[in-house]
């Protein structure tokens, strides 16, 4: 049976976006947020990160540097009893970086492709899920790949069809169950 996912866009979501963090000494949470993934899982949705990660098509850090901080962060949460059901990542860009990752693909958000891959991978329920992003391209994603519940952690105007959020933590009072 298919269960509903909360989709999280990692950057400017879960941690503070300085811009192609890659090591743990850059990982900084935003406020709340442990606690709000903990809520989420509470209420029956596996945690599922979908990122686009072009630093590795940049050449600024490797896919190994990339697992390393994926491994800490799913260490740091799980000993808080949080569980992430998958971490999934573009390293790809269309235009800039290293010859065999820079192409366009089906994964680089706004495209739909991480999305639908933890989906299959993970018998997900869309119209019962939510994606919480802060780029109009991770809301865009979410729609084209049919997640029932949108959010944008943005104080302007967000993308038609999602609804602002000033964070993760504020999304959770607005979750019916």
């Amino acid at each position: 049976m298919a269960t509903k996912a909360a989709f999280l866009d990692r950057d400017g979501v879960i941690n503070t976006d300085h811009g192609y963090v890659y090591r743990w000494d850059q990982f900084e949470f935003m406020p709340g947020v442990e606690e709000a993934l903990l809520g989420l899982q509470q209420r029956g949705y596996k945690l599922v990160i979908v990122t686009n990660q072009s630093g590795i098509a940049r050449g600024y850090f490797s896919e190994a540097d990339f697992a390393a901080l994926n491994e800490r962060l799913t260490q740091h949460l799980a000993a808080k009893g949080i569980h992430l059901a998958g971490i999934y990542h573009c390293p790809h860009h269309p235009d800039e970086g290293l010859a065999d990752l820079k192409v366009h693909c089906d994964c680089r958000k706004p495209a739909p492709g991480l999305i639908l891959r933890a989906v299959r991978d993970l018998d997900l329920d869309l119209s019962a899920s939510l994606l919480i992003g802060d780029k109009p391209s991770d809301i865009e994603a979410g729609q084209r790949a049919g997640v029932g519940h949108l959010f944008q952690v943005t104080t302007a105007e967000p993308l038609t069809g999602a609804q602002s959020v000033a964070s993760l933590p504020a999304m959770l009072p607005l979750l019916t169950d």
